[in-house]
């Protein structure tokens, strides 16, 4: 799993000068993590407890050959996808449900509620987008495993909806972490999203050069 748009609170002793914190911390983290920026809150803050709001984006590289370039950012989808198929699942989804057919074993309280999960094309990406105030473990990763197996036809909407309504286990395959974004979460007054780097400002232009579309 990566992350565009985590977001961290802690309490420091003395004061620091917040437009030099950022620079700072950049150059103690290792080269895969990075600060974008730094503020000052209260002390009832929780970059936890206080979101509103979570977004995650998934990205699927659906074409025959795969990326060595995307490969560590993209789960590599070979066979052709039903994207009409995928958005009739994505609709059963949205909205509160039990998702407990959706994890392995019990997750105590199971009841989510998933506000956004929009699914669109980018090239010969996938981006899955889904959004709610919280998941359950694993939840997002197995919500596009499910949907991926619609969009597949090894799995039909119907079946898809009987399991939610019923809390029978989908057995739909969780898809890899390695096309996890947590791309942004909301608080009052801040959002902190930021597109993840496989569907940023030319991403694709230099890494799907030359690979051959579904016919």
């Amino acid at each position: 799993m990566h992350a565009s748009g985590q977001v961290v609170s802690f309490a420091a002793r003395r004061g620091v000068p917040l437009e030099r914190l950022a620079v700072a911390l950049n150059a103690l983290l290792p080269r895969d993590c990075a600060v974008r920026d730094a503020a000052e809150v209260g002390e009832d803050f929780s970059a936890r407890f206080s979101a509103l709001e979570r977004t995650y984006v998934y990205a699927v590289s659906n074409q025959r050959e795969r990326s060595a370039v995307l490969g560590r950012y993209a789960y590599h989808v070979a066979r052709p996808l039903d994207l009409e198929a995928m958005r009739a699942a994505a609709a059963c989804l949205v909205g509160e449900h039990d998702f407990q057919a959706f994890v392995a074993g019990s997750a105590g309280v199971s009841i989510r509620s998933i506000t956004r999960l929009a699914i669109e094309p980018r090239g010969r990406l996938l981006r899955i987008e889904v959004a709610a105030a919280a998941f359950l473990r694993h939840m997002v990763r197995a919500v596009v495993g499910a949907v991926l197996e619609c969009g597949s036809g090894r799995r039909s909407v119907r079946e898809l909806a009987e399991g939610l309504q019923t809390n029978r286990p989908v057995g739909a395959p969780t898809a890899p972490a390695r096309g996890l974004f947590l791309a942004g979460v909301r608080y009052d007054g801040y959002d902190s999203f930021a597109e993840p780097a496989p569907f940023g400002p030319g991403a694709g232009r230099h890494a799907l050069t030359g690979l051959a579309p579904f016919p």
